[in-house]
């Protein structure tokens, strides 16, 4: 029997398969119940270029509750700004099979409103 969890991790594999075959960085998402997170990870997929998350004390003076959509929009706009301070304008967004609804949504709304392109 599957759950739902194992069914993620399936669907994410599968994204990954093809983000590697185009080589890209990739932007990906993980989320909890009270918290987000996003990284930027090179296209060898060795190395985590730059990470933000409602966990940083910066978007929590922000945003307090970190399960929260604004407090995704949040990370969104950090991860774009730090992307593009290390030169990263165009990305694959991974987001590690969840669906793209709610603070994927958001995190990934306010990513494209801060310059990356995906």
């Amino acid at each position: 029997m599957h759950d739902k969890n194992v069914a993620r991790v399936r669907r994410a594999q599968q994204t990954r398969r093809r983000i590697a075959q185009v080589k890209a960085a990739r932007l990906t998402v993980h989320r909890s119940n009270c918290h987000i997170y996003a990284q930027v990870i090179d296209p060898s997929g060795r190395k985590v270029l730059a990470a933000a998350s409602t966990v940083e004390r910066e978007v929590r003076e922000a945003q307090p509750k970190g399960g929260s959509v604004g407090a995704a929009a949040e990370v969104g706009k950090r991860i774009a700004q730090k992307a593009k301070q290390l030169g990263i304008e165009a990305i694959a967004f991974d987001r590690s099979g969840y669906k793209y609804h709610g603070r994927v949504k958001a995190l990934a709304e306010a990513a494209r409103a801060n310059g990356l392109k995906f």
